[in-house]
């Protein structure tokens, strides 16, 4: 389900007995689609425990325990405000001191962010 599918809900059926004939519709049902908030933000580092040797490649991935969609991910080094990705996963090539760092993925739905 999808947050745009809630609305008024029926059936309507065509009824062919000996008492009537025609269509028939049920009482309305209300459905609300709720989001759920993002929760369980973890994130993984491929080497595990994020130590690189200089030239090699750092992979950072922005994991959701919980949360529905459709999710943006947004990544962020301590100090800066400007973005460095906005997949799940953020891939540093030929890695330097200058990228020695605190790294912070943010994910939101629209509705919450996390």
């Amino acid at each position: 389900l999808q947050l745009h599918h809630s609305g008024r809900y029926r059936c309507r059926g065509w009824v062919d007995s000996e008492v009537s004939q025609g269509w028939e519709e049920s009482a309305p049902v209300t459905v609300t689609v709720q989001g759920v908030p993002i929760s369980g933000v973890s994130l993984r580092v491929q080497p595990p425990g994020g130590q690189v040797a200089l030239g090699d490649r750092l992979v950072l991935s922005c994991e959701v325990a919980t949360g529905t969609g459709p999710l943006s991910f947004s990544w962020h080094r301590e100090g800066s405000e400007a973005s460095l990705g906005t997949g799940s996963t953020l891939e540093l090539q030929h890695v330097g001191y200058s990228d020695s760092s605190h790294y912070q993925c943010q994910v939101s739905n629209g509705d919450s962010m996390a």
